[in-house]
């Protein structure tokens, strides 16, 4: 093999996970996004997820195999739960009918724990990314950039829809981040 092909497939490699690294983002993005958000907000908290998904992997890095694996597990639990908790409050509120407190996106609390909700598996995957050492700049450029961008999409797709569900969209939106801790539970 030529040094061109190795370097292309890893650079595919590093796609590839940049990709599914994002699709949180833009998942748990669609749900922000239904229960309305304005583009100013989307511009912020893209550009969040996109720190949290250059930092993240970093400090998995750092941390090393043995911290990452036993921090991993309950990270992803805390994460978890805290969105089957905001997603559950969502569909509450819809369902109310009244305004009832959550975790404000537009809040820099809220900005941070929903975009190391949405980074959490980059830590780990920065645990293995030592095989990739040669290209650390541009991997962790690339899980940024993928990250901002697929929570932009994610964002402004909810945005959009949720104008056609109207009050609806607040509990669709909480459905998908039920389901989401949902997933990250099990």
């Amino acid at each position: 093999m030529t040094d061109w092909s190795i370097a292309s497939g890893q650079m595919l490699t590093i796609l590839v996970m940049a990709v599914a690294l994002g699709m949180d983002a833009f998942s748990l993005g669609i749900g922000i996004g239904l229960k309305g958000i304005r583009r100013r907000d989307v511009l912020k908290l893209s550009a969040i997820i996109a720190l949290f998904h250059i930092l993240m992997p970093l400090g998995g890095m750092v941390m090393g195999q043995y911290v990452g694996e036993l921090l991993g597990g309950i990270a992803t639990s805390a994460a978890g739960a805290l969105l089957l908790l905001l997603g559950g409050h969502m569909v509450y509120s819809s369902v109310r009918g009244e305004s009832v407190d959550s975790i404000d996106h537009r809040t820099v609390w809220g900005t941070l724990v929903f975009s190391f909700s949405v980074s959490i598996d980059s830590f780990s995957v920065g645990v293995s990314l030592g095989m990739f050492s040669s290209h650390l700049f541009v991997t962790v450029l690339l899980f940024g950039l993928t990250g901002g961008l697929m929570s932009v999409m994610g964002l402004m797709l909810g945005r959009h829809v949720s104008r056609s569900l109207g009050g609806y969209g607040e509990a669709l939106g909480g459905v998908i981040l039920f389901g989401f801790g949902l997933l990250f539970l099990i």
